[in-house]
């Protein structure tokens, strides 16, 4: 009966599931994809009557008053983010 472990040592590190190896990871760069780091912060005003709706197009400075912030300059733009900026963006265009 054979010991464990008893394979020669160029079998054993044949055997090495591939999981195990580290991929390479890229950053994704700067821009408004999901993934990617803003370029810079993008608010949307609220209206005014106090309903929390979002009004208005997107800007890169806080435009005074009630506004939600969509992305903060540096930071990686989620699916949530991106969802946002597409609505104002498709409202602008009139399709909204």
């Amino acid at each position: 009966m054979a010991a464990r472990g008893s394979k020669p040592e160029q079998e054993r590190e044949e055997t090495v599931p591939a999981a195990t190896v580290r991929t390479q990871e890229y950053d994704a760069g700067t821009g408004w994809d999901i993934g990617q780091r803003a370029p810079e912060d993008a608010f949307r005003s609220l209206d005014s009557a106090g309903t929390g709706g979002v009004t208005g197009p997107i800007v890169h400075t806080h435009p005074g008053g009630y506004a939600r912030q969509i992305a903060v300059k540096g930071q990686t733009i989620t699916a949530g983010a991106r969802r946002e900026l597409d609505a104002a963006e498709a409202e602008q265009d009139g399709e909204g």
